[in-house]
């Protein structure tokens, strides 16, 4: 049992506090900074993140709703909006799943891809360069490390069982 009293447990917590104040912050800044490295081709960080979730090796013959929800920690819900306004600019194709005709599978169409291979990755990669320009490859590594420990037990305390699988990427 913890002692709310404890100095050990005091100064955990706030350092649990200020971690997690900087997550948010990290967070906010992502979707701002992100964003603004990729609005003029029509993308947001959320849209960049389907178009990366779809363009893996592993998603060539598409994914079901339920499964990108799932690989994103979004809502169904959620994604079905920004689903369908990356149908309607030409991105994604959603089209009846051979295997149940009851689910959809999402797709990158070609000009999806021409997006992400030729437009949106190049200024992704000097996004993630300007943004970890002070980080060794051991920092990004044991910091990769560390968001994966902490999803692992957020997705434990939201009570899915399966860990993430570092190499699932994302």
């Amino acid at each position: 049992m913890k002692y709310p009293y404890d100095p050990a447990h005091i100064t955990r917590m706030e350092l649990a506090n200020r971690l997690f104040f900087r997550l948010y912050q990290c967070a906010n800044m992502l979707h701002k900074t992100g964003t603004r490295a990729v609005e003029d081709l029509g993308l947001t960080t959320q849209q960049w993140a389907v178009l990366g979730a779809l363009s893996r090796p592993e998603a060539s013959g598409g994914m079901s709703v339920g499964d990108l929800a799932r690989y994103l920690l979004v809502s169904r819900q959620n994604l079905s909006g920004l689903l369908s306004r990356m149908e309607r600019d030409g991105h994604l194709s959603s089209d009846p799943d051979g295997r149940d005709r009851r689910s959809r599978l999402i797709t990158v169409t070609k000009s999806g891809q021409d997006v992400w291979n030729n437009h949106a990755l190049p200024r992704i990669n000097d996004y993630y360069e300007q943004v970890l320009a002070d980080f060794s490859i051991g920092d990004i590594t044991h910091s990769l490390h560390y968001m994966l420990q902490l999803l692992d037990n957020m997705k434990r305390l939201d009570g899915e069982v399966s860990a993430v699988d570092p190499e699932e990427g994302g």
